[in-house]
């Protein structure tokens, strides 16, 4: 079963594919099969050309796993990794060319 523990739209600034990118969505996933539990934390990278324009593509879309292990999802773990959160996807934007825009979100948090 694969769950957004955390999902929020951010602006962001990237070139990717000679595309000019100003938003991306930030996730923190787990997805656990046959007792084991893995969290990954990620972010894409999207045109958003207008205040309407949420049509998310995926081929500006970075990935980090975080955890892997048997076990099940735990409510303590998930803060440990939501503090770790922002930390790994700098990283992995400044790795692509970019940044996500912590301070100006477009949308509000869904947890799962």
């Amino acid at each position: 079963m694969t769950i957004d523990v955390y999902s929020q739209y951010f602006s962001a600034d990237l070139v990717f594919d000679g595309v000019p990118r100003h938003a991306a969505i930030v996730k923190l996933t787990s997805d656990s099969a046959a007792g084991q539990i893995r969290y990954t934390a990620s972010v894409s990278f999207f045109p958003h050309n207008d205040e309407e324009d949420y049509a998310v593509s995926f081929d500006a879309y970075f990935e980090k796993e975080l955890y892997s292990a048997a076990g099940r999802r735990s409510k303590k773990r998930e803060a440990v990794l939501m503090e770790e959160l922002p930390a790994v996807i700098d990283e992995l934007a400044e790795d692509a060319g970019g940044v996500v825009l912590w301070d100006r979100p477009l949308r509000e948090a869904r947890m799962g």
